[in-house]
């Protein structure tokens, strides 16, 4: 698979259109099977409560992973994606009720970096309950 969308065709300040991710404490489960992170602050909200957080909180990559799919998503390749860094900022916390969370995710093209490579940077934000939960969220992505 290669990138779909054209270096030539995008312009910095373009931006790639949002998603909105829940997260419920089944998906922290599931993402804890797959991972193999059963750390049960992220499953116990007991336990989670006693270490000072305000309740369950999702898994930290699973924010990261959920965030990077705007892009992936918007380049039609996911192997696009050359380098993907972020700062936890704020915990998603997932309350034990229907609702869970929502992590909304927006970005857009902050730099074209190279004509030859023909990759740019791509500046995520990501936020849960009206707080920011990941800093200097960027990724940098070859274009077709």
């Amino acid at each position: 698979m290669t990138a779909k969308i054209s270096y030539d065709e995008v312009e910095v300040g373009t931006e790639l259109p949002a998603q909105t991710f829940p997260v419920s404490r089944a998906t922290l489960v599931q993402y804890a099977g797959a991972s193999g992170d059963f750390n049960p602050i992220h499953w116990n909200e007991k336990f989670a409560k006693e270490v000072g957080l305000p309740d369950v909180i999702a898994h930290g990559m699973f924010t990261m992973a959920s965030a990077i799919r705007v892009v992936t998503d918007w380049a039609g390749d996911p192997g696009a994606v050359a380098e993907y860094g972020v700062r936890f900022t704020k915990p998603v916390v997932v309350p034990n009720d229907e609702t869970g969370a929502l992590i909304e995710v927006s970005a857009k093209v902050a730099a074209k970096l190279d004509d030859d490579d023909r990759t740019v940077r791509v500046d995520l934000v990501a936020i849960s309950a009206g707080q920011k939960v990941l800093g200097m969220s960027r990724a940098v992505v070859r274009l077709a």
